[in-house]
C-alpha cells in the first residue's frame, strides 16, 4: 500500500513540473504573432525604395532640347547615384541619328521635341515600352496607348515682332497667320526648318489640318515669299530676331520668350486665327546601353509632382497640367480653347508626306550650316 501511494505523489510531481512548463512557454506562443508583423513592417518599407536602387548604375545619356534641363537631371543623380550625360539636339536630329544607327542607339533617354518624331520612332520600332503605375494619370491624349512615348509638355506657337526693325521698315505688327502673306514683309520673317524642328513641324501640321490640305499648302507657298530662310534650331527665329537681323520671327512661346520684353524692344503676338501647338515628348530607346536606369527615370518623372514641378519650372511653362491634371500645385495660367483644334495622332502618320512637301517647297532657303 506504502508502494502505491509512493507512485502516485511521484505521479502527481511529474504532472505539475509538466504543467508548470507548459504554462511558461504558453505566453512565448502567443506572443509571436503580435510581435512578427511589428518586426516584418519596417523591413517591407525599407526594401520598396533599394529594391531598384542597386541596378541603378552608372551613366545615363540623354538627348535633350536643351542643356537648361540639367538640374532636373541633376536631382535625379542625387537620388538614384545615376549620373547623366547630356546632349543637346534638337527632335528631327534625333530621329535622323536614330534611324542610321541602326537599332544600337549611342542614349538611353530622349527628352523632348515634337512628339512626331516620337511616334515615327515608334513605328520603326525604335523605343523601349515603360509602363508603371502613375502612367494611368496621364491624359491619353498626349500619351502613346502602349507606352512607349509620354508627352511632358505643350508647345505653342506665335510670333516675336522686332519693334526697332519694324518702325524703320515701316511695318505694321501682324496680328494674324494671314497678315503674314503681306507683301510688306518680304525678306524679313524668318521660321525654323520644319523637317529639323519639331516646334515647326507643329506649325505645318496645324495650319495644314485647320485650313485644309489644298489651302494650307497655298498659304505656305505663299507664307514662303516673305520668309528669308528656314533656320536649323527652333530657338533661331527667336535669337535672329533679338539680333536686330529679322523683323519678325515664327517661335515658340514661353516664359523665356515672356522674359525678353524686359530686355530687348520686342513684341510677342499670340495670332487672332489660331495658336498652333505641338505635344513634347519623352522616351526611353530600345537597346540603350543603360535602358534601367532611362525607365527608371520616367517613372520617377511622372511618379512624383515635385519632380514635374520642377520640369515646369525650368520649362517657364505650365502646360504639364495638360499632361497630368491631377497634379496639384500647378496652375495652367490659359484657356486650352486658344489652342486649334487638331488631332494629334496626325502629327505622327503625316509627318512623312508633309516633310517631302515641304522640302520641295523650301528650295534653296533650307540652310545647310
Amino acid at each position: 500500500m506504502k508502494k502505491i501511494i509512493s507512485l502516485l505523489l511521484v505521479l502527481v510531481m511529474v504532472v505539475s513540473v509538466f504543467a508548470g512548463c507548459g504554462s511558461q512557454t504558453a505566453p512565448e506562443t502567443t506572443a509571436a504573432p503580435t510581435e512578427a508583423p511589428a518586426t516584418e513592417a519596417p523591413v517591407a518599407e525599407t526594401e520598396a525604395p533599394t529594391e531598384a536602387a542597386p541596378e541603378l548604375s552608372g551613366t545615363m545619356k540623354v538627348v535633350a532640347t536643351s542643356e537648361s534641363y540639367i538640374t532636373l537631371f541633376d536631382k535625379f543623380t542625387a537620388e538614384t547615384g545615376v549620373k547623366v550625360e547630356l546632349l543637346s539636339m534638337s527632335s528631327g536630329e534625333v530621329l535622323s541619328k536614330l534611324r542610321a544607327e541602326g537599332g544600337t542607339p549611342s542614349a538611353d533617354l530622349w527628352f523632348g521635341g515634337g512628339i512626331d518624331a516620337f511616334m515615327g520612332a515608334k513605328e520603326d520600332g525604335l523605343l523601349e515600352q515603360v509602363n508603371f503605375e502613375a502612367s494611368e494619370e496621364l491624359d491619353p491624349t498626349y500619351k502613346d496607348a502602349e507606352n512607349y512615348w509620354f508627352s511632358k509638355g505643350l508647345t505653342i506657337v506665335g510670333f516675336l515682332v522686332n519693334n526697332t526693325l519694324a518702325s524703320e521698315l515701316e511695318l505694321d505688327i501682324p496680328a494674324s497667320w494671314a497678315d503674314l502673306l503681306n507683301e510688306q514683309y518680304g525678306g524679313e520673317i524668318i521660321m525654323s526648318n520644319p523637317a529639323i524642328s519639331g516646334t515647326n513641324y507643329g506649325v505645318v501640321n496645324c495650319l495644314l489640318q485647320t485650313m485644309g490640305e489644298e489651302e494650307g499648302w497655298k498659304y505656305f507657298e505663299a507664307l514662303n515669299e516673305n520668309i528669308a530662310y528656314y533656320g536649323r534650331r527652333g530657338s533661331d527665329p527667336m535669337n535672329k530676331v533679338i539680333a536686330d537681323e529679322y523683323a519678325i520671327g515664327i517661335t515658340y512661346l514661353d516664359g523665356t520668350i515672356d522674359a525678353l520684353l524686359e530686355q530687348y524692344d520686342v513684341t510677342i503676338v499670340y495670332p487672332t486665327d489660331g495658336i498652333p501647338y505641338i505635344p513634347e515628348g519623352v522616351a526611353v530607346f530600345k537597346g540603350a546601353e543603360n535602358v534601367d536606369a532611362a525607365k527608371y527615370f520616367v517613372e520617377w518623372l511622372y511618379s512624383n509632382d515635385e519632380n514635374l514641378a520642377l520640369l515646369a519650372e525650368i520649362d517657364k511653362k505650365p502646360s504639364v497640367k495638360v499632361i497630368k491634371p491631377t497634379m496639384e500645385g500647378i496652375d495652367l495660367a490659359y484657356d486650352t480653347s486658344i489652342l486649334v483644334d487638331v488631332d494629334v495622332a496626325l502629327f505622327g502618320s503625316q509627318r512623312s508626306a508633309i516633310l517631302e512637301q515641304f522640302e520641295i517647297l523650301m528650295g534653296d532657303k533650307a540652310v545647310e550650316e
